[in-house]
């Protein structure tokens, strides 16, 4: 493994501050130095962005956003066991790395970040979704944020990029796909962490769109994806009940048939769908 700046490999970091991964955090350490620099490559040149990183850990990834010539990172984390080895981290990139100890999802750690901004992380597997989806809908768009780098279960990433007709697809492929290119930009067998955790990873890549991909107000599209995914395997005339009182007539002008469940619904016919609710 070939070193990327002057610090100890993570292993003996992880050592020296006694720092073993907490299940009840969701921690799976990434250890492969060269890994965490490539998962930082993913998110393109970094070298006039600020990067947004939660749960750093023994820093990692950390280390890798600043080799790959971050601008500045700030690393967002809850244990504060982790934060004297962030502390090296930061003496050797003066300037560049600022630690916050705080639980993301509540604080709002973009205000503190100057644009262009970049979110590249190795999520807690507790928190990963919750803090996918809020950076999906921050409340208005284009976003303060470029791009987002993240590593999930591969179950979850599969679920971002999913297409309709498959068992994946759902409210999460509708959310991310509406308003970003996703895709999946690497695979990391459970191995390559510590402890190993009992199912694969891979990292998704989404670039944030300008606009979102069809025409929707979202306070009307996101509700109804929500409600007709939360009753997925019933016929969508009857999941969306008293959405409208005519809303077999709304389905079929959006293309749908009343008869359709929710994965077999296309994003453009959903956007469709809420443009005819709109009315």
């Amino acid at each position: 493994m070939s070193a990327i700046d002057s610090l100890p490999p993570l292993r003996s970091v992880i050592a020296a501050h006694g720092l073993t991964a907490k299940k009840s955090m969701g921690q799976n350490f990434l250890l492969d130095l060269n890994l965490t620099a490539k998962i930082a490559r993913q998110a393109g040149d970094l070298a006039g962005s600020d990067v947004l990183e939660v749960g750093p850990g023994p820093g990692g990834l950390t280390r890798g956003l600043l080799a790959e010539g971050a601008r500045r990172v700030l690393a967002v984390e809850k244990d504060g066991r982790c934060l004297p080895a962030l502390a090296e981290i930061a003496e050797i990139y003066p300037g560049r790395l600022e630690v916050v100890q705080a639980d993301a999802l509540e604080i709002d750690p973009l205000a503190h970040l100057t644009p262009p901004i970049r979110i590249v992380a190795n999520l807690p597997y507790n928190v990963g979704t919750e803090l996918l989806t809020r950076w999906l809908d921050p409340g208005h768009w284009p976003p303060v944020w470029e791009s987002l780098t993240l590593m999930f279960q591969r179950e979850v990433a599969q679920r971002i990029v999913a297409q309709p007709g498959s068992k994946a697809y759902g409210r999460l492929a509708v959310l991310a796909q509406w308003r970003c290119d996703a895709r999946i930009v690497m695979d990391l067998p459970a191995e390559a962490f510590t402890p190993p955790p009992k199912v694969r990873s891979a990292v998704v890549h989404l670039t944030a769109r300008a606009e979102p991909r069809y025409p929707a107000e979202p306070k009307i599209l996101l509700p109804l994806v929500a409600k007709a995914f939360g009753q997925r395997r019933k016929m969508l005339r009857a999941a969306l009940r008293g959405h409208a009182p005519d809303l077999e007539d709304r389905l079929a002008a959006a293309g749908i048939a009343p008869t359709e469940r929710a994965e077999q619904v296309s994003l453009e016919r959903f956007c469709a769908l809420a443009r005819e609710l709109a009315r």
